[in-house]
């Protein structure tokens, strides 16, 4: 990270010194949340343009504004590049967010009161997929499919009953904390059968998706979301897929549906990440971020630690604490792993009976730790600062000693927000 905010350190010094803060934390920790990543150098560059003053309320050659005519071609750009990279038929790239883009959806599909079928938030779901407390629960009907019990893994016959019995006008599939692939044609069947529509939510998975590494949901589907972090490695925000038959509905439910003028910075943002994602390396990098998922899984079950599903095929793995120190909480391990430098984040795991404030889990990814050049070699150290870690209880001679051992990992492997 070579920004050295040298104009900001004179106009505003107390800024400029927590943002460098940041950087010495990101530089001197590893990260290991699962949604988390390091961009390139590129994405930050665009991030940090002109662009940000250029308000563009509309779509390219539809502005409400003048002195739309370069914001047009780097929206088109972006567009273009979105339907590439995926193979799909019609791209939004102006949602602000993941959620922003499943809200949309919905609005351009459903009417007030229509039902949503989506994966419970408790066995790995997420909150716009009809939590009771977000948007989607509260305009919408929800229902949720559950994991099974004995497996903690998705029953496609129990999916398909149950969404056979409830109907709903929408399926949602796609999770934040599911370890196991998930079997789009499966769900698209199912969707099609009901008689409803579906929507596929990748936004974990995107970056694997697109480099052939996890089932495309794009045949299957009526509408794709996903963000542009996480796997995909881009800047935060947010995109939507359609078949082009929903093309209208959609564009009308983001602009002017939920949102005003687009972030014109993030998209053009968002473009670099897209052709990022198209470069040969990008796959390699992306078989890489599996390699390491599947390692770290398998040191930390050599440790005795259980992971939810039995293990991972993708980026993440939900690590069930009460397999080694029953009484320890996903909080409690989260604060003692992030004073040592590695950053993680609490988690509940299926059937948790601890809240979700304080869960029985830890969730574990690996993209940024690949995005810094970490190989399966460091896996295993990994690991084993984690069992140290915790099974020291937090014993803060141990948590110093792998906070050094972190600090010089780190600083033989910095950040450099490289591009592909």
């Amino acid at each position: 990270m070579n920004n050295d905010n040298s104009l900001l350190k004179e106009t505003d010094p107390e800024i400029a010194t927590v943002i460098d803060a940041e950087r010495v934390r990101q530089g001197e920790t590893l990260e290991l949340i699962a949604s988390e990543n390091h961009v390139s150098g590129s994405v930050l560059e665009a991030l940090g343009t002109v662009l940000t003053d250029k308000y563009a309320e509309g779509y390219p050659k539809k502005r409400w504004y003048r002195g739309c005519d370069n914001a047009d071609s780097i929206e088109q750009i972006a567009i273009d590049r979105a339907k590439k990279l995926f193979g799909a038929e019609h791209a939004n790239v102006q949602p602000h967010s993941g959620t922003s883009a499943n809200i949309a959806v919905y609005m351009a599909a459903l009417k007030p009161g229509q039902k949503i079928m989506g994966m419970d938030l408790a066995h790995g779901g997420h909150l716009s997929h009809g939590r009771s407390n977000n948007l989607s629960g509260t305009h919408y009907q929800a229902v949720h499919y559950c994991v099974r019990e004995d497996t903690e893994m998705l029953d496609m016959d129990q999916v398909r009953e149950q969404a056979l019995k409830e109907r709903p006008d929408i399926l949602v599939c796609g999770a934040s904390a599911y370890p196991r692939l998930v079997d789009f044609e499966a769900f698209g069947s199912i969707a099609k059968e009901v008689g409803c529509l579906m929507l596929s939510d990748i936004a974990h998975i995107a970056g694997l998706v697109v480099a052939g590494l996890h089932p495309d949901p794009v045949p299957h589907s009526d509408f794709v979301t996903t963000t542009n972090h996480k796997t995909l490695r881009g800047p935060r925000g947010g995109i939507i897929l359609s078949k082009e038959k929903w093309a209208k509905q959609v564009d009308s439910a983001v602009f002017p549906g939920i949102q005003g003028g687009p972030l014109m910075h993030v998209i053009a943002a968002k473009a670099v990440s897209f052709a990022e994602a198209m470069h040969p390396a990008f796959k390699a990098y992306a078989q890489a971020i599996l390699d390491n998922a599947k390692v770290l899984g398998e040191e930390l079950m050599a440790r005795g630690w259980r992971l939810v599903t039995g293990g991972t095929d993708n980026h993440l793995m939900l690590v069930d604490l009460r397999s080694r120190m029953p009484e320890l909480t996903g909080h409690q391990a989260a604060i003692w792993l992030s004073d040592a430098h590695l950053v993680t984040n609490k988690n509940a795991i299926p059937f948790d009976p601890r809240s979700p404030f304080h869960g029985s889990g830890v969730r574990l990814g690996t993209p940024a730790i690949t995005s810094r050049g970490l190989g399966t070699e460091h896996m295993k150290l990994i690991a084993g600062w984690f069992d140290e870690i915790l099974t020291s209880e937090g014993d803060e001679k141990k948590i110093a000693e792998v906070r050094q051992a972190t600090k010089e990992l780190c600083a033989a492997h910095p950040v450099l927000n490289s591009s592909y």
